[in-house]
């Protein structure tokens, strides 16, 4: 799993739905420093059920997002 690839793509979902990385953590479930740092590849491991959440949110499957 490549966090940079990850937070790019994230990213790109992100704001292809319109959300702001606060918005996507009121759906999501997950904080938003979190998804900050997945965006800034800062993190390195997210969990699937981060993922899953993060997938779900953004209405994605959550393979999309790991490549």
């Amino acid at each position: 799993m490549n966090p940079q690839r990850i937070g790019r793509v994230l990213k790109r979902f992100r704001e292809q739905k319109g959300l702001t990385q606060l918005a996507l953590a009121k759906r999501s479930g997950v904080a938003q420093g979190y998804i900050s740092e997945l965006e800034a590849g800062k993190e390195r491991n997210p969990s699937i059920e981060i993922v899953r959440k993060l997938a779900k949110a953004l209405g994605v499957p959550a393979g999309e997002l790991l490549g």
